[in-house]
């Protein structure tokens, strides 16, 4: 699902106009991005949780040319599923009936 799809499925489920579900879906995401660019942690219960992990500087190696290159420290968003969500996938939520 892309994010035209979530808007039309929105509009759909909720009976809005694509414009609404679409002023509601960015207003969600930039909620959520603002969140993790100021380094909070965003936890959606049974669904899972996403965090900014550190990671440091590292000698890395060009791929095509084997050469080796120095890679800066960087920040990147990090998405923990949750066991709910895990276990619906896996379709363990089918096992326990």
């Amino acid at each position: 699902m892309n994010k035209s799809e979530l808007i039309e499925a929105l509009a759909k489920e909720k009976e809005l106009t694509y414009k609404r579900s679409e002023e509601i879906v960015n207003t969600i995401f930039s909620a959520l991005s603002k969140t993790l660019i100021d380094g909070g942690r965003i936890e959606i219960r049974g669904f899972g949780s996403f965090v900014v992990k550190d990671y440091k500087s590292y000698q890395g190696r060009n791929p095509k040319t084997g050469e080796s290159i120095h890679v800066e420290p960087k920040k990147l968003p990090f998405f923990k599923v949750g066991k709910e969500l895990r276990d619906r996938v896996n379709g363990e939520h089918l096992q326990a009936r």
